[in-house]
Order: structure tokens, then sequence, then C-alpha cells
């Protein structure tokens, strides 16, 4: 019985989803501290009013409706500082990895692996249309 969960410990998914955790959880933290030191006080500056204070009464309910339009700026800067500060700049940095080409497609027929170039299979005999070559 121990061994069984000593085998599952140690599998490499669960410890691929721990080391996520882990590191979404420190980037959470520098996401909250980006939006709560650098984006709010911006928009501060651009004159977006606090909502946080502003409900409505009914009966002897409170709606906060404020807080939830704070919630939804917030969201919006956090989605804003995500996409330009990470985003975008890692798409950058890996668009300039080449990706490789295929060498090898699959025959229509028999759907053996056959090159590339080839115009008929190895495997049936049979003619096959050229392979597509991906677009950039």
């Amino acid at each position: 019985m121990l061994k069984d969960f000593k085998a599952f410990i140690l599998r490499g998914n669960v410890v691929d989803l721990a080391v996520g955790v882990v590191m979404g959880a420190a980037f959470g933290a520098i996401v909250s501290s980006l939006v709560k030191d650098v984006l709010t006080p911006l928009l501060g500056l651009a004159n977006v009013p606090d909502f946080s204070h502003a409900m409505v009464t009914v009966g002897k309910a409170s709606i906060r409706y404020g807080m939830f339009v704070n919630a939804i700026i917030s969201f919006i800067a956090i989605a804003a500082g995500v996409f330009f500060l990470v985003v975008r700049p890692v798409n950058r940095l890996m668009g300039g990895r080449k990706e490789e080409e295929p060498t090898a497609h699959e025959c229509p027929h028999c759907l053996s692996s056959i090159p590339v170039k080839a115009t008929v299979c190895a495997y049936c005999t049979r003619d096959v249309p050229a392979a597509r070559r991906r677009r950039r």
C-alpha cells in the first residue's frame, strides 16, 4: 500500500502539478502587486472614480454594486497587465523559434507513415496527393 502511494506521488504528473500550483501562486502574488501598486494608482491619475461605496438600498437590503464595478475594473486591469507585460513579450520571444518541417505524413489509404515528398505509398502502392505544407 505504501509502495503504491510512493509510486503515485513520484509520478511526473503529480510533481509537475505541484510545481505548477506553487508557481501559479507566486505569479498570482506578482500580478496582484502589479495591479494594486502600479495599475490602480494609474487609474486614479486617469480620473477613474472609486465605486466601492456606491450602493442601492431596497427595503432593508443594501446592494453594493460599486464593489462589483470595482471588481470588473480590477479584472480588466489585471487582464491588460498580464497581456501586455507577460503574454506579448513571451509570444515575441517564442516567435523567434522556427518550427521544424514535417518529414513524413500518413498515407490517406493505408495510414502508413510515408515521406512528405512521396507520390506513391510504399506500402499500399496507391497514388498519394502531395502533403500540404503548414502556412505561417
